[in-house]
């Protein structure tokens, strides 16, 4: 009978940390300048007037405002309007 534990349960064991990604400021919420509205990977959605887009593909708020979803064509675009 052997005693080693198998090659799979070793090399197990790794788990990434949780990265939080999504929408976090909702259509009509009243945001102020700096703060994130869509945290993503790569740019599902784009930032329109009063958004901006971030190193890390996060789009925030460049003004104090009113958040709004919009479509034109197949691109989804995020504005803060006043």
């Amino acid at each position: 009978m052997a005693h080693k534990k198998g090659m799979g349960s070793s090399r197990n064991g790794r788990d990434s940390k949780p990265k939080y990604l999504g929408v976090k400021a909702g259509a009509g919420q009243q945001v102020k300048a700096g703060m994130i509205i869509v945290r993503q990977r790569g740019t599902r959605f784009r930032p329109g007037p009063g958004a901006d887009i971030g190193r890390d593909d996060t789009i925030f708020a460049v003004r104090d405002g009113k958040v709004e979803f919009r479509t034109s064509g197949e691109r989804r675009f995020v504005t803060v309007s006043d």
